[in-house]
């Protein structure tokens, strides 16, 4: 997903980074002992009367800009994966569905959803209201306040649906106003029903938050409750706690994203509850912040000789430098410790899965932690419209 705004000022305008280029590999020791530490509050979680194992529905959010490392690596943990969302559909600006990548791109993302089609895994691809490379609110209001554009576009999202024989749609439509909140859930619900008389699936991504009036009317726009009646998943997007507008601090912080979920499963069932979990970071310098991954940071860690320290209670690591130009850096980011930290809160919460938004090189270790903390998802355990309604 593209942003995950926190239920606090914080996260009022968070915006995704530009996409990444793929960088050489470098290593960089992490504190052991705060990997030791996470690992074993997970085993003691576990092992002490935890929720009965099962298989979570483990999601690979995969924008355009990244979709080929992002194949390589699902296909390379395959039993790990159950469904593939490649973000890559926004709207132009009279509300028509379009690609967000350039027609020069067609051919490798159409090679990389065949590799993954090939291996039995569900392709539930992401609608966003991204026009020209950029947020945009006024085609979803027109569409949203127009029963007879509506109409249009859910019949246009079910034939894109069926012609690529995909297995359901993501909708990702981000910053709508308090006065949207009915349309935008008569529309879901609407969008929903038609997908399921075709045996498709529906995904919500919606912000999260702690409260139904959250911290912007974004939030208000969107209905727990309602939405979560109708649809198969609710994705949660809990990152950018703090984002490249915001002080510098951790993306997605452990306590957080435990209010966020504590909150959700009173107004849904966590059987439809599927928590986003960021595989990325910021590095914040002059009070503005830039997105980066995880293999990014390590390289600026090694390449300053920067000490990366761990935050406990945040359970994210961070480390500040000064550049050649005399400026200080304070980066905060993702690695295997941090995700195995919040894999352990989706376990323990009993909720559906996770979804991983991959937007550049990952720590490689994140997907030893997913495997040890969730058990391995697989086409069986995808949700249905069958299976949840």
């Amino acid at each position: 997903m593209p942003s995950g705004h926190g239920d606090s000022p914080a996260g009022a305008a968070a915006r995704r980074g530009a996409p990444l280029r793929a960088m050489p590999h470098a290593r960089l020791v992490w504190p052991m002992v705060a990997l030791l530490a996470i690992g074993a509050v997970v085993v003691t979680m576990v092992a002490s009367g935890g929720p009965a194992p099962r298989r979570r529905l483990i999601v690979s959010s995969m924008p355009y800009w990244n979709i080929g490392q992002s194949t390589s690596v699902v296909l390379a943990n395959r039993s790990t994966f159950g469904e593939a969302s490649p973000w890559m559909y926004g709207l132009a600006s009279d509300g028509q569905i379009t690609t967000q990548y350039l027609p020069d791109q067609s051919a490798a993302v159409a090679r990389d959803l065949s590799r993954l089609r090939a291996t039995g895994l569900r392709i539930v691809p992401t609608i966003a209201n991204i026009t020209k490379g950029k947020w945009s609110y006024q085609p979803v209001a027109r569409m949203l306040h127009s029963p007879a554009l509506s109409g249009e576009q859910v019949a246009a999202i079910v034939a894109l649906v069926v012609s690529h024989n995909y297995a359901g749609i993501d909708i990702d439509y981000e910053n709508l106003q308090a006065g949207d909140r009915q349309v935008f859930t008569a529309f879901v619900t609407h969008l929903a029903a038609a997908l399921h008389a075709k045996n498709k699936i529906l995904s919500v991504a919606l912000f999260a938050k702690a409260t139904d009036a959250g911290y912007a009317p974004r939030n208000v726009a969107q209905d727990y409750a309602a939405i979560g009646r109708v649809v198969d998943q609710v994705r949660l997007m809990a990152y950018d706690y703090h984002w490249a507008g915001s002080a510098a601090g951790p993306v997605a912080p452990v306590g957080w994203i435990s209010s966020v979920l504590r909150y959700a499963k009173t107004q849904m069932p966590a059987s439809k509850i599927v928590l986003g979990v960021p595989l990325y970071g910021y590095n914040w310098s002059e009070g503005q912040g830039s997105g980066l991954s995880w293999l990014q940071a390590s390289q600026l860690a090694a390449r300053y000789h920067a000490t990366v320290r761990y935050d406990t209670t945040a359970q994210a690591p961070w480390f500040s430098y000064t550049d050649s130009s005399g400026h200080m850096h304070t980066v905060w980011f993702e690695n295997a410790a941090s995700s195995r930290a919040k894999f352990a809160l989706a376990h323990q919460a009993g909720i559906a899965g996770v979804y991983l938004w991959m937007f550049g090189s990952a720590d490689t270790g994140t997907w030893r932690a997913l495997r040890h903390v969730l058990p391995a998802s697989g086409p069986s355990a995808v949700a249905t419209s069958q299976a949840v309604r």
